[in-house]
């Protein structure tokens, strides 16, 4: 299953879509609007305007695609989603279309505008959306033949975890589940009653996802380990999609989402993951945030370098590993607040106004949080965010789950 491919298939099908549509309304235009001869027809392709729309209305529309989410999980799409976000999109590009492009120019009557406001719509909606459902069509009949699907691992030995793994396996179309194998909640022997192999206990969830690059994890657990699920959660990667199977409660109180109603039916636990608009956005406020003040605050910067660098041996600056979106480990940056050396002996919170380890500077800088204003250089560079969680010390994340696992 080659996700890049399928994706390149989107990408290729709305470049072309996109720029087939700008052509024929490009001709619609000189011939209905401006009421062209069969002369004027020939002058159509030697027009610049076409030409410079073929340029940069195909990369506006790939833009709102991506922003959209189009390019995101390539073989999970809903055909019935997918029209609807299609003409959502299609009347948003063509109103950013009509109101740079075509509002200044000159009609006979305001009929034409709204007369080239729909051609355009249904020209592009058309040519665009039945090129995606001929490429999603494809992928969900590979998919319900078993041809491709995700590396599934299932979290669960009991009887729930029997019965979840023959009804998927069993279901009128496949839902692209291959199972990998399965996870005990504790070390123990492998039940027989189920056909897949054993890869040890839920301590390994981390390792065994990395290894066999697991897409999803159904977890089937009894009602008595049920509080397990939560840990189970936070243990496994964001991009991994994890999925519950549902009892009456939950389809009658509708909290299941179903693909298709021939599927076994299971609650699909997210982890908030934003939307590329939303990452954009989210990215775009911290840069300009940290820039703006990484300026402002250029003088204070200056005056508290000067006086670390005089009342205390040691650098400026303090680098600290931290751990990051995705376990992924990085280095933040403080103003120095303690001697060097101070964690010689290990590593060990602050004990307050009495932590003789701190410089006198240092008290001042941590009780008005100037210490911690060089970390709008880690804003900028994509570490950190000024909206999220705080980063921790993975020696502190190892004592917090060992003495409070949930």
């Amino acid at each position: 299953m080659n996700k890049n491919l399928q994706t390149a298939k989107y990408v290729l099908s709305d470049l072309f879509a996109s720029a087939v549509s700008w052509v024929f309304f490009f001709i619609f235009r000189k011939k209905s609007i401006d009421n062209g001869t069969f002369e004027d027809m020939n002058s159509v392709f030697t027009d610049t305007n076409l030409y410079a729309g073929l340029i940069f209305v195909p990369l506006m529309w790939l833009i709102l695609y991506y922003l959209q989410g189009t390019y995101q999980n390539v073989y999970r799409k809903s055909r019935l989603k997918e029209l609807g976000q299609t003409i959502m999109i299609s009347i948003c590009g063509v109103i950013i279309i009509f109101f740079t492009l075509l509002l200044d120019d000159k009609v006979s009557t305001y009929r034409n505008y709204y007369l080239s406001f729909c051609m355009l719509l249904a020209l592009h909606f058309t040519i665009t959306y039945i090129p995606r459902l001929i490429i999603t069509s494809c992928a969900a009949s590979k998919i319900h033949n078993n041809l491709i699907g995700f590396p599934t691992l299932l979290v669960g030995s009991g009887d729930k975890a029997v019965k979840t793994l023959d009804n998927i396996n069993n279901q009128a179309l496949r839902a692209g589940n291959q199972f990998i194998g399965y996870l005990s909640l504790q070390k123990e022997s492998p039940n027989s009653q189920i056909d897949i192999p054993y890869l040890g206990s839920v301590e390994e969830l981390s390792a065994v996802t990395d290894k066999y690059r697991v897409e999803e994890i159904i977890v089937a657990l009894e009602q008595d380990e049920e509080n397990e699920i939560y840990n189970i959660i936070s243990s496994a990667g964001q991009s991994v999609e994890i999925k519950i199977p549902a009892d009456r409660k939950d389809l009658l109180l509708g909290n299941v989402k179903m693909n298709a109603i021939f599927h076994t039916p299971l609650i699909t636990v997210t982890h908030g993951q934003l939307l590329p608009a939303q990452r954009v956005v989210k990215r775009t406020f911290d840069i300009v945030v940290s820039l703006l003040a990484m300026v402002v605050l250029a003088p204070v910067y200056l005056v508290t370098a000067i006086i670390i660098y005089t009342t205390s041996k040691g650098p400026i600056f303090y680098k600290q590993e931290r751990i990051g979106y995705k376990g992924k480990p990085f280095y933040m940056h403080k103003f120095r607040s303690m001697y060097v050396d101070a964690e010689k002996n290990g590593p060990q919170l602050s004990t307050g106004d009495k932590d003789s380890r701190i410089t006198p500077f240092g008290h001042f800088m941590r009780k008005v949080r100037l210490d911690e204003i060089p970390q709008f250089y880690n804003v900028l560079k994509g570490t950190m965010s000024l909206v999220g969680y705080r980063p921790e010390r993975q020696f502190f994340i190892d004592q917090i789950v060992q003495k409070a696992p949930e």
